[in-house]
């Protein structure tokens, strides 16, 4: 699991543990980071800000509402007026209300038109007979006897060209499953009044029909800003259609996309969240060894991890395989595959890894470092009773290993478990006073738990023991950014930035100089500096998609919308699971939508500015 766990708002939590699932689309992809990136990277060992003081994903901010909780009251009138609105908007076959009857003539008595006789109208007849003809068509559209209904709002279209006229025909050709002919009918109605609700909603579910996902989503986001993001109708249809869309592209990413290891950042924080120990006896670094052999294979793997490079963990992944295919491994079998099980996991290949751990522990169960791995596994994906079930048999192997009290706390502190996790974190203090990431991750929880004075004393403790470490400075920066205390907050970014420099220079962790970016803006809105950091921090680790991610929204800010999806765009391709690229397609796919609107909606993109960002609102 982790190292470091992100201090997030109660929403870092994957979906089985998720009570209250957020209410729209902008709410769930504001939350891009900490619904899906916060469990990972607790996995993993990497801290990430969401609250005030971090990168908070928004496609809205509060100016245009779509949750449920809008900021205007309003009366039990007109609430229940708009949810009658929803209901019908949100149901295609009642999207029509049924017509009461009309007080024209009888349909017997109705004119008779065509395209050769209508020219012969003077202007008022054209109008009154439309009027007829459409009184007449919602009768028929009322009775259910659709192909009259489609005959009747026909010759009401030849007497006026009306857009409404349009979208009740379209509305009959809907109830008979004839998309495009429904997609041609609300064209004409958009054609003729280009911020028609009802004609964008209806084509926008004839295209989903037609698996035109695309278009889709265009439509139903066309339709929201119009309604000022009020219709929930509407954004849960965006959702949809995002989620359906980022799926699409998703799969076809995982069909080509070759199973590497992510950014050197991501590998250190989550080999660094066990505690080290030595290479088993017989592998130790310094003895000779053949390459040859599966043995000097392993140590061969061990010596690359050090370099805490790219590279150097390409190399080890590559020898931890070459061991097993070698073989001769003897007693050093079940670690061989936790090794390789390791880094087949950091590749995102969780089934192929979980068999390997399962090897482990069944050659070797008193290795409770496979049970554990294991665990974190079956967490990410979704199995926490499996997930817990794999502490207790680590626990039953060995009661006093620091590292399953440790990492049992992340599945607490995952699931909001506050104070179930911060005793696990404190028990694995107990087993081990030196390991800094218990102590810091109890000051995390602290935090979590609403103790904020003893959560800042732990981080002091945290700084007068371990002085040297730039972990401790990088997150107690993260707690004092998220009080905006923003003078406070870069030094201890400094002091870990200078401190990585003299440690890691090669493997330099760059959260620190991501977190002074934030702070950098948060305080005094300095773009230009937040995007130098970024920058530096993306040639350090080039493949450090929280880095990726921040840079993204910066440039979205600023209303760079078309530099900002690409790098949305590249954040997908870092990704490592189905679930984390569909995350990130989803932003990616937000962001396109944006600029299609202000292509193809010139008035609405202007609209959207005036709402405060549209798309993307301030960052926190």
């Amino acid at each position: 699991m982790s190292a470091q766990n992100p201090i997030t708002t109660g929403q870092g939590v994957p979906d089985f543990a998720s009570s209250t699932p957020p209410s729209s689309v902008w709410d769930r992809i504001s939350t891009w980071a900490s619904e899906n990136k916060a469990v990972v990277y607790t996995i993993a060992g990497v801290a990430i800000v969401v609250t005030g003081a971090g990168v908070a994903y928004y496609l809205t901010d509060s100016k245009p509402p779509i949750s449920k909780d809008s900021p205007k009251k309003s009366s039990k009138k007109e609430k229940r007026r708009k949810k009658e609105e929803e209901k019908k908007s949100a149901d295609v076959e009642k999207a029509e209300p049924k017509p009461k009857a009309p007080t024209v003539e009888s349909v017997d008595e109705l004119p008779e038109v065509d395209e050769n006789t209508v020219g012969d109208l003077s202007e008022q007849d054209r109008k009154d007979y439309a009027a007829k003809l459409k009184a007449a068509g919602n009768t028929a559209y009322g009775s259910k006897d659709y192909p009259k209904a489609i005959d009747l709002y026909g010759k009401a279209i030849l007497c006026k060209p009306d857009p409404i006229f349009y979208s009740n025909r379209a509305a009959c050709f809907n109830a008979l499953g004839q998309w495009e002919k429904v997609i041609e009918d609300t064209t004409a109605a958009i054609n003729l009044d280009n911020e028609y609700v009802k004609a964008l909603n209806r084509r926008a579910n004839a295209y989903e029909h037609l698996e035109k996902f695309s278009e889709a989503l265009l439509d139903f986001t066309a339709s929201c800003i119009i309604d000022g993001f009020r219709n929930e109708s509407s954004a849960q249809s965006v959702e949809r259609l995002l989620k359906k869309v980022a799926e699409a592209k998703g799969k076809a990413i995982l069909a080509t996309k070759d199973k590497r290891l992510p950014s050197p950042t991501f590998v250190t924080n989550y080999l660094q969240s066990f505690r080290a120990r030595p290479p088993p006896a017989g592998l130790e670094l310094d003895a000779e060894i053949s390459e040859d052999t599966g043995k000097g294979q392993l140590q061969l793997g061990l010596r690359s991890m050090e370099k805490k490079t790219g590279d150097g963990y390409d190399e080890a992944a590559a020898a931890f395989d070459k061991a097993l295919e070698i073989g001769g491994l003897e007693e050093h079998e079940a670690f061989a595959y936790n090794m390789r099980g390791t880094f087949k996991y950091l590749r995102g290949e969780n089934v192929s890894a979980l068999e390997d751990l399962t090897k482990s522990v069944d050659l070797q169960p008193s290795l409770t470092q496979s049970f554990i791995k294991r665990a974190s596994m079956h967490l990410e994906l979704g199995n926490k009773d499996a997930a817990a079930d794999d502490f207790e048999k680590a626990m039953a192997q060995n009661n006093d290993d620091p590292d399953i009290y440790y990492h049992r706390a992340q599945l607490h502190f995952i699931l909001g478990e506050f104070p179930e996790a911060a005793k696990d974190y404190q028990k694995s203090i107990d087993l081990d006073r030196d390991f800094i990431f218990s102590h810091i991750q109890l000051g995390v929880t602290q935090y979590k738990m609403g103790s904020i004075a003893s959560s800042m004393a732990t981080f002091r403790r945290c700084i007068k023991n371990f002085d040297k470490v730039p972990d401790v400075y990088n997150y107690y920066g993260e707690l004092l950014l998220d009080q905006q205390k923003y003078q406070e907050a870069i030094e201890k970014f400094d002091t870990a930035v200078e401190m990585e420099k003299q440690t890691k220079p090669l493997g330099m962790n760059v959260l620190p100089l991501i977190n002074k970016a934030l702070a950098l803006f948060q305080w005094k809105q300095d773009f230009a500096e937040a995007e130098k950091l970024c920058q530096k921090a993306l040639i350090i680790d080039p493949e450090c998609d929280i880095a990726v991610a921040t840079m993204a929204q910066l440039l979205l800010q600023q209303g760079k919308v078309t530099e900002a999806l690409k790098y949305f765009e590249r954040a997908a391709e870092l990704s490592r699971t189905e679930g984390e690229i569909v995350n990130a397609l989803s932003y990616a796919e937000a962001t396109r939508t944006q600029l299609e609107v202000q292509e193809k909606y010139p008035q609405l993109a202007n609209r959207l500015q005036g709402m405060g960002g549209g798309f993307a609102g301030p960052m926190r």
